[in-house]
């Protein structure tokens, strides 16, 4: 057994463990487990200050999860299941695709988008792997494909390789990206024998999850480092949560810790409306706010997309601050900067007008 497997084995998944590790009532979150299941690895139990941080509002089961709340009343408020042309692929935008790999997690966070499935027995077979590269292959428009679930690299090494040989194999199909938890909550995951296979793949690409500064350990930057000198490039998407990191100064943190590993911002997501989750949902003027606030004060790197995935599968839409165009017609542009001071911008003179003044000057011969 691999060191990441006896820290799966060792984690927080039932309400007894739960109760005598950090005093959460076992009959106060039973029921609410049995429908959206718990796990804590020991890597972040050590992350946990106090009762009711950060970490522990991401991980700990709620009683807020039970209550109603009828603008979260989905189980798949984006539409994914509709999406979906044969089992485990959603096929929403024209040239990219999602695979669902596994329905398992390093943790369960409680504001999941997939709290319908996450947590349950469940991982692509060979069949379904077959009809999966069947439809890609039918498909030459599709040069794209996100690996998630659950989390791509909760199975083991022989697995994976089998999926990403076999997409490899497709010759229009020139990117694959992973989308994985697994490095901020379970490091102990990434081992040289997984880089030296995610070396085969490239392109590869893999987006990280990440939503608050304290998830940023030595651990976690050392597994970072491994994928990032397996030359695989990292970017970080981020939710954004009540009481978690829904404040300028956390958030701006955060991004200059994930760049500081190697890890580049590059979503901020309005929460999902997910049943279940409304506790966490903040108003979109929090997350304007913040993306004002990281513009012009860090480094431009260091500015995720600030997006909503519009509910019943409208894809996603980037939500930008409108303070830095003020105004703008034929001649000039005025724009703000981050510090309020306002800049006039000459327009180019447009191509069709210039080249019927150019065609109305005389020709002269001597």
């Amino acid at each position: 057994m691999e060191q990441w497997q006896k820290d799966i084995k060792d984690s927080i998944d039932d309400v007894e463990t739960l109760e005598r590790v950090l005093g959460v009532p076992a009959e106060e979150v039973r029921e609410i487990v049995k429908e959206y299941p718990i796990r804590i690895t020991p890597h972040v139990l050590k992350t946990i200050k106090e009762k009711g941080d950060a970490i522990w509002k991401q991980v700990v089961p709620s009683v807020s999860e039970a209550q109603e709340d009828q603008s979260c009343d989905s189980s798949d408020p984006l539409h994914e299941e509709e999406d979906s042309p044969v089992p485990n692929l959603v096929h929403r935008y024209p040239d990219r695709v999602l695979l669902f790999v596994t329905n398992q997690c390093p943790i369960y966070c409680r504001f999941c988008t997939r709290k319908r499935f996450v947590g349950s027995p469940g991982t692509l077979t060979p069949s379904e792997l077959k009809q999966v590269v069947a439809y890609i292959t039918a498909h030459t428009e599709i040069r794209d494909i996100i690996l998630s679930g659950g989390d791509p690299l909760m199975v083991v090494d022989m697995l994976l390789e089998r999926v990403l040989s076999a997409l490899r194999a497709i010759p229009h199909l020139e990117i694959i990206r992973i989308g994985t938890r697994v490095p901020g909550s379970l490091p102990s995951r990434i081992t040289e024998h997984l880089c030296q296979m995610l070396k085969k793949y490239h392109p590869l690409y893999m987006n990280l999850h990440f939503n608050h500064p304290d998830e940023i350990t030595p651990e976690v930057a050392t597994a970072c480092g491994m994928l990032a000198d397996a030359g695989i490039p990292l970017g970080s998407q981020t939710v954004l949560l009540d009481g978690i990191n829904d404040d300028e100064d956390t958030m701006k943190r955060l991004m200059q810790k994930l760049l500081a590993i190697r890890v580049k911002p590059y979503y901020i997501y309005q929460a999902d409306l997910v049943r279940g989750t409304h506790h966490f949902r903040t108003r979109v003027e929090k997350g304007l706010k913040i993306i004002s606030a990281l513009r012009g004060h860090t480094s431009g790197m260091a500015v995720p997309h600030y997006v909503i995935d519009a509910p019943n599968g409208g894809g996603k839409v980037a939500i930008l601050p409108q303070e830095t165009l003020l105004y703008m017609d034929a001649n000039e542009v005025v724009v703000q900067n981050y510090e309020g001071k306002q800049f006039q911008y000459p327009q180019a003179v447009d191509k069709a007008e210039k080249n019927l003044a150019f065609s109305m000057v005389p020709f002269h011969t001597d």
